[in-house]
């Protein structure tokens, strides 16, 4: 079991952004353990074509030793996201910034789960000149792997964000952080959570950057060192759906009535969701939702507010009258 102390300035400085650096990463776990992600394995199918690729293979193979399986990521591996927006290419610049000292020391922190392999020990000796061997594989791995469903996998993780604005927004910093995920818990002026890490931190006054983490699965994994940005991922909400086929739509008497796109989104407005969400789920466009969503609100039928820089879509009461009648309830 670990703790997080938080102060009055911590709870303020607490953010969420979206980290493509983590779920980039973080993707040859569940590669290499399909079983513990098989949620994904419409992915991990593509994916292991593209690693069996010799000229990703040999790019991407610096980042693969340093993933092994029940091994430590070096913190500066996967640093806490700058802002809300950061763009990919702005954390593989945290990265390649790294002082050659702070290197050394996370590498050196992952020892006590097994020695370095040869890469680990050639970074290790001489952070300067290798690190840029390092970046290249995660950027070649994004390119590859990641990017060609990072729209998706970016909707769902802003999904999940705007959820937790409206957690913070209705129940503050405790009901943000204490609904995570259910191996963590809000105790007063700490997070409590059930991991084997037994960690003990003080946050210091420097807030918490926390993410959602496609690829991340059975807890909430910290990145706490104390002359580093504390940071945090989490389980994304959902997850289950990311690979879903849009709905093929049924012989709906709603949709009859207002048209078959305008009905299915009713039917997932069950929960505030964003624009971009719903075009994931629809397989619709941002614009023709938006289209959509703009007459159900004029209609009544949908209610709109803002959560930070999210807008969030809900059914009203109206709709939920509408959907009952329509199935015969």
């Amino acid at each position: 079991m670990s703790q997080l102390r938080f102060s009055a300035s911590d709870v303020a400085g607490l953010r969420f952004g979206v980290s493509a650096v983590w779920d980039t990463v973080s993707s040859l776990w569940t590669l290499r353990c399909p079983v513990r992600g098989a949620v994904h394995l419409p992915w991990i199918d593509r994916a292991r074509q593209i690693i069996r690729r010799p000229d990703v293979a040999v790019a991407v193979g610096p980042l693969r030793e340093l993933t092994r399986p029940r091994r430590w990521l070096p913190d500066f591996l996967t640093p806490p996201p700058p802002g809300p927006d950061a763009e990919f290419e702005e954390q593989l610049e945290q990265i390649a910034a790294t002082p050659p000292d702070v290197v050394v020391r996370d590498l050196l922190a992952t020892t006590r789960r097994g020695p370095l392999g040869p890469f680990g020990d050639a970074l290790r000796r001489d952070p300067k000149a290798v690190l840029p061997d390092l970046v290249t594989a995660v950027q070649v791995w994004h390119d590859a792997a990641i990017a060609p469903d990072w729209p998706r996998m970016r909707a769902l993780l802003e999904a999940d964000i705007a959820h937790r604005a409206t957690r913070l927004a209705d129940g503050g910093a405790g009901q943000a952080l204490g609904t995570l995920h259910p191996t963590v818990r809000w105790a007063g002026d700490r997070v409590i959570s059930d991991d084997p890490w037994r960690l003990d931190f003080d946050l210091g006054g420097r807030g918490l950057a926390l993410n959602p983490g496609i690829f991340t699965s059975s807890r909430v994994l910290w990145n706490l060192l104390e002359d580093s940005p504390p940071g945090g991922t989490y389980p994304v909400r959902a997850v289950a759906t990311l690979w879903e086929a849009p709905p093929v739509a049924a012989a709906d008497p709603l949709a009859r009535v207002i048209g078959s796109g305008r009905a299915a989104l009713l039917n997932l407005l069950d929960t505030a969701t964003t624009t971009t969400d719903l075009a994931r789920r629809t397989g619709m466009s941002c614009g023709n939702v938006s289209q959509h969503l703009a007459a159900l609100h004029a209609a009544g039928l949908v209610s709109r507010s803002r959560q930070g820089r999210h807008v969030l879509y809900r059914g009203t009461e109206a709709a939920a009258v509408l959907l009952r009648a329509s199935r015969g309830g």
